[in-house]
């Protein structure tokens, strides 16, 4: 059974799979490893990392929205 690694982001998920192939890992055989933000490197690194996408329009329409509400005093529920 493989050993997960999340990488808190795309970019880091890499260098994460760089190091461990470098030191001999098999990845993904010894190790999983997965990036959030799916980044396009992702696709093109030597073993395809797997990447959890959120789509950043999205991301910035909830936040806008939200801010937008607190600041005009609508009744809202905090989220995180």
């Amino acid at each position: 059974m493989a050993i997960p690694i999340f990488g808190g982001n795309g970019l880091l998920a890499l260098g994460v799979e760089h190091a461990l192939l470098r030191a001999g890992c098999k990845v993904p055989g010894d190790v999983a490893i997965v990036g959030y933000d799916d980044v396009p490197f992702a696709a093109m690194a030597f073993v395809s990392v797997t990447s959890i996408r959120r789509p950043r329009f999205d991301l910035g329409r909830q936040a806008a929205k939200r801010l937008l509400d607190e600041a005009s005093g609508v009744s809202h529920r905090h989220q995180q």
